[in-house]
C-alpha cells in the first residue's frame, strides 16, 4: 500500500475517533446537568463519574484532533491536497473545534460547580455537529470547488 493511502487512513481513523467525542461530549454533559446538584450521595456519585468520563474524553479527543490535523497537514504539504473546497472544510473544521472547546469549558465549570444550561438546550447544542460533518464529507467526496 503507497504512502498516500496509509496517511489518508490513518487522518480518516483519527477524524472518526474525533468526531465520536465531539458527539458524546455534549451527551455527558447532559447527563450531568440531569444528575442533580450533589446533594445525596448517590448524585454525588454519579456527578463525580461524570465529570471523570468527560475530562478523560476530552483529553482523548484533543489527542486524536491534534493526530489529525498533524496527518491532514501531511496530505496537505507532501501529497499536494488543494483546492478551494479544503478552504471550506477547514472553515467547518475550525467550528467544530470551537463546539468541542466550548463543551470543554462547560465540563470544567460543572466540575467547579457552575451551573450547565438546561438539558434540553444540551440536546440542541449536540446537533449541529451532525449537519457540519455531513457538509464536511460532501465537500472532501464532491471537492465541487
Amino acid at each position: 500500500m503507497n504512502a498516500y493511502l496509509l496517511t489518508k487512513t490513518a487522518h480518516l481513523v483519527f477524524v472518526i475517533a474525533w468526531m465520536s467525542c465531539v458527539f458524546y461530549l455534549p451527551r455527558i454533559l447532559v447527563n450531568l446537568a440531569e444528575a442533580g446538584n450533589g446533594s445525596s450521595e448517590a448524585e454525588r456519585a454519579v456527578r463525580e463519574r461524570l465529570v471523570l468520563m468527560g475530562r478523560r474524553l476530552y483529553r482523548f479527543g484533543h489527542i486524536m484532533f491534534g493526530l489529525a490535523v498533524l496527518l491532514g497537514l501531511a496530505l496537505w504539504l507532501h501529497f499536494g491536497i488543494t483546492g478551494a473546497w479544503l478552504h471550506a472544510k477547514l472553515v467547518l473544521v475550525a467550528l467544530l473545534l470551537v463546539h468541542y472547546i466550548v463543551a470543554g469549558r462547560w465540563l470544567k465549570g460543572a466540575e467547579q460547580g457552575r451551573a450547565l444550561p438546561s438539558p434540553r438546550a444540551l440536546r440542541w447544542f449536540n446537533e449541529p455537529p451532525v449537519l457540519v460533518l455531513a457538509v464536511i464529507v460532501y465537500l472532501v467526496l464532491a471537492r465541487p470547488f
